[in-house]
């Protein structure tokens, strides 16, 4: 039996949702978020937490990683919002916060990347990127 369930706007809320979670993180390293609200609060910090959770990597890696990262981060979060190449820019999203999940995992132990709801997030990138279509999204547009 063929669900008559729309999926219009939980689709376009898990798109934001992933959209902004990743400008959130990009706005804390970059000093835009209050103190008392911010993870990192400065690229210096993240950085320093970038190379904690890739200690397995040369060292020297840490701060090309942390600005890949927020690079990364800033144009899939900016491309998600606005709906445009979703499905490849969600499946990409999907793999970056897997492998922030498994290099957490690994350094920081199986916890922290379920409290940081990074294993959530990717699964939520896997399941956009299987949509059939994009609903109010520039995707959507240009269809027709």
């Amino acid at each position: 039996m063929e669900s008559k369930t729309s999926i219009e706007y939980p689709q376009l809320f898990l798109r934001l949702a992933l959209g902004v979670a990743l400008l959130s993180a990009v706005a804390d390293r970059l000093g835009f978020w209050h103190p008392q609200y911010a993870a990192w609060g400065n690229m210096e910090t993240f950085i320093a937490y970038t190379g904690k959770i890739t200690s397995f990597l040369p060292s020297g890696l840490a701060t090309i990683n942390a600005y890949l990262a927020t690079f990364a981060e800033s144009v899939f979060g900016i491309l998600l919002i606005v709906g445009f190449k979703t499905r490849w820019i969600a499946r990409l999203t999907g793999l970056m916060l897997m492998a922030f999940a498994i290099s957490m995992s690994l350094t920081l132990g199986i916890k922290a990347p379920f409290d940081y709801s990074v294993w959530v997030g990717s699964a939520g990138a896997f399941l956009l990127a299987d949509q059939a279509s994009f609903h109010f999204s520039i995707d959507a547009l240009s269809q027709y």
